[in-house]
């Protein structure tokens, strides 16, 4: 088949998305595929620059928003779908993270130019990339989540409502970019503020100590419960992609009643935002062993550290198996 992976992009997961993309590359290359690299700030990527990203290396932290701001002035986005590289494709692998990659832009110009496209469609990828939508239709499956409030909040509201410890993150953003653990009322004001910077929506959610869970989907097909042992608080962009600073468990010591009730949340978490092909769907468990679902991530990474990957391994589905099942998902 002719694939073009989209990779890279404009958004604060752009490090992470080229990881993925390179990677995704070599797998589907090995599976006897025609594949284009492709970024759509800045086109198709080269024999040389292919060399440089198969380090796989991400960073301890995300791009500057700087850095950023100079990519999105370069774009392609509004020629993509003219571009050969993407009309004469079977099929296009998304391998962006965040942005415009993963919050329907790409997936609605996809749709008009009639290209076929791995991962979610447009309103499913717009309802899982907003936490507060997401979070209201998980509840009306019945998949509980922790209590929330959007900004703007005043510290009263949050302690009255919420209580401290919260969590303040960018309702539209992943790889936990922008985020922050606020354990003191005075820290409130400048965790909103520094979340600010990368979503005009900003929300703040209850904190919930516990384990954390995450169960890839793959078609209609629950994947092995994963357990993430991180070296800090919470499981954050240094310790998603740098070897060493998070320890990942496929399967998790789960019972076998809880490691069946949590994969039962997360194919209702699926559903209920219309979400298809695959995705990764988070959690933490409490010490009264109740499951809170953190978030859907439309298009999880598919790096060597990503979770994913290691869900699939643990089922015995090898990378570049997983990446042609994909493809034949989009497909289908």
């Amino acid at each position: 088949m002719k694939i073009t992976v989209l990779m890279g992009g404009t958004s604060s997961e752009r490090n992470v998305s080229l990881a993925s993309g390179i990677r995704i590359v070599q797998a589907l290359r090995s599976r006897g595929h025609d594949v284009i690299p492709m970024d759509p700030a800045r086109g198709v990527i080269s024999a040389s620059e292919e060399r440089e990203l198969s380090t796989g290396r991400v960073g301890t932290e995300p791009p500057s928003l700087e850095s950023l701001a100079k990519f999105a002035e370069g774009t392609f986005l509004p020629n993509l779908t003219g571009m050969k590289e993407i009309t004469e494709a079977d099929v296009v692998f998304l391998a962006l993270h965040g942005g415009q990659g993963e919050d329907g832009t790409i997936q609605a110009l996809l749709d008009m130019a009639h290209v076929k496209y791995t991962g979610s469609g447009l309103l499913a990828s717009a309802l899982a990339m907003d936490k507060d939508l997401s979070k209201k239709l998980f509840r009306t499956e019945g998949v509980k989540t922790a209590d929330w409030l959007m900004a703007p909040v005043t510290t009263e509201q949050v302690e009255g409502i919420l209580g401290l410890p919260v969590v303040v993150k960018p309702s539209k953003q992943g790889s936990t970019v922008g985020l922050s653990v606020v354990k003191k009322r005075t820290d409130l004001a400048a965790a909103i503020e520094e979340a600010g910077k990368y979503d005009d929506e900003v929300m703040v959610e209850q904190f919930v100590p516990g384990r954390e869970l995450t169960v890839g989907i793959l078609g209609d097909v629950a994947l092995p419960v994963g357990e993430i042992i991180s070296k800090h608080e919470i499981y954050d962009y240094e310790c998603k992609y740098t070897a060493g600073m998070a320890r990942e468990e496929f399967p998790a010591k789960l019972s076998k009643e809880a490691t069946e009730k949590v994969q039962q949340q997360a194919l209702l978490a699926f559903r209920a935002l219309k979400l298809r092909g695959y995705a990764r769907i988070d959690f933490r468990l409490t010490s009264e062993g109740e499951f809170y679902c953190l978030e859907a991530n439309t298009l999880p990474g598919m790096t060597e550290l990503s979770l994913i990957p290691q869900g699939a391994a643990a089922m015995g589905i090898s990378f570049p198996e997983l990446c042609e099942r994909i493809v034949r998902l989009a497909l289908g």
